[in-house]
């Protein structure tokens, strides 16, 4: 099989620019993930903020984690778990408005840290979106007023740490989805792995790399482009040793923006995509998120309509 795409996002300004452009091209029609290289956000901050993430996991969830597994008997598991993740996470809220400061627990330093990583994100998923836009012909910022709505984005963060599992045969970190939303960016551990792609029918790791982005698209993507990008699935699986640290970011549209195909992307003969509000999207998506994704738009299809 071949590689899994790395994009050296530097090229981007210069005479590799066409060939990095194809790249992308390449990354979302076959892969639906790419990684990034060269992104412009400082290795210094991500450093601090994968030091802090992981202080935090210890200091205030590792032994909460530690107390639900015991309660939840799954360390003496048989047979597969099929209704639970191994994983401690939390959740936090960037766009329309942050909540980073009603989160407890998290050290002053944490919480600056996280609004400039988040502030960073922000701006890169935004580059990234026009780049994907010049790829599929469509004007410069159509994805990112697709997503708007009426009070701009939804863009939040999952912070998420994977500890080890002495049953990982049994227990998925993350059981197999697709994301709901627009595009993802992931800072994940550069030593231990972990997170899976499906691709051709096999299981594909994701490389652990240091201070690069991984970027997937997300179910709004695929509508927008009528199937031209796909939505990929993807998993984590539990490692019998080491904790695995993931930190993903999730620019999605607002909840009442309306996605839809873009009309220059539907073709003659080809089956368009549903039209609906994404937070009607995403209250299927909340009892559905781990079975195929195909149902999901298939609900929609018809008049617009709310679920």
């Amino acid at each position: 099989m071949e590689n899994f795409p790395i994009i050296n996002l530097e090229n981007i300004n210069g005479e590799k620019r066409k060939a990095t452009m194809e790249k992308i091209k390449d990354a979302c029609e076959n892969w639906g993930f790419f990684e990034l290289v060269n992104h412009g956000i400082p290795h210094d901050l991500m450093d601090t903020v994968e030091r802090l993430t992981k202080e935090h996991y210890r200091k205030c969830m590792e032994q909460r984690f530690k107390e639900l597994v015991a309660e939840k008997g799954l360390e003496a598991v048989q047979t597969e778990v099929k209704d639970m993740d191994w994983e401690s996470t939390f959740h936090l809220r960037h766009l329309p408005e942050s909540n980073i400061s009603e989160i407890p627990d998290l050290s002053d330093e944490y919480r600056k840290s996280m609004k400039e990583f988040a502030l960073r994100l922000e701006k890169l998923a935004e580059e990234l979106l026009d780049l994907l836009c010049e790829n599929l012909g469509l004007e410069k910022g159509y994805l990112k007023k697709a997503f708007y709505g009426s009070k701009g984005p939804t863009f939040g963060t999952k912070i998420a740490n994977y500890p080890p599992c002495p049953k990982p045969d049994l227990v998925k970190g993350l059981r197999a989805h697709t994301d709901a939303g627009g595009i993802i960016l992931l800072f994940q551990d550069d030593k231990v792995s972990g997170l899976q792609l499906l691709k051709d029918g096999v299981w594909v790791d994701v490389p652990p790399m240091h201070h690069s982005i991984v970027i997937n698209l997300g179910d709004q993507l695929e509508v927008i482009t009528n199937g031209k990008y796909k939505s990929i699935e993807h998993r984590v699986i539990a490692q019998s040793d080491g904790t695995r640290m993931s930190i993903a970011s999730f620019y999605n549209p607002g909840s009442d923006a309306v996605i839809y195909p873009a009309p220059t992307l539907i073709e003659e003969n080809n089956e368009i995509y549903p039209k609906f509000v994404f937070e009607d999207y995403m209250k299927l998506y909340a009892g559905l998120k781990f079975q195929a994704k195909e149902p999901r738009f298939e609900a929609f299809k018809g008049p617009i309509a709310t679920v």
